[in-house]
């Protein structure tokens, strides 16, 4: 085989490694958006009792979390560490 017969062959195969990846990425992206459109429609995701879907937009998430619960968050954090060093030190 000549130099350019191989480059000719290597071409070959890589476009065509290239275009299988290609196809088999955009069917999977089809197959999932297909799915994905399937289970939305059979099974819808439940709305909260007493609301509308009208006034979705209207319910807000919960608030952050206080300053209190950092600190005994921080606390308990603090008495686990402590509590591994001594642990460690024997």
């Amino acid at each position: 085989m000549t130099p350019s017969d191989l480059i000719t062959e290597g071409s070959s195969l890589m476009l065509f490694g290239m275009g299988f990846v290609f196809l088999f990425l955009s069917l999977l992206v089809l197959v999932t958006s297909l799915m994905s459109k399937i289970i939305t429609r059979f099974f819808p995701e439940p709305s909260p009792s007493g609301v509308s879907g009208s006034n979705r937009a209207a319910i807000r998430p919960h608030s952050p979390v206080s300053s209190t619960d950092q600190t005994e968050l921080v606390a308990a954090i603090s008495a686990a560490i402590r509590l591994h060093r001594t642990k460690n030190r024997k």
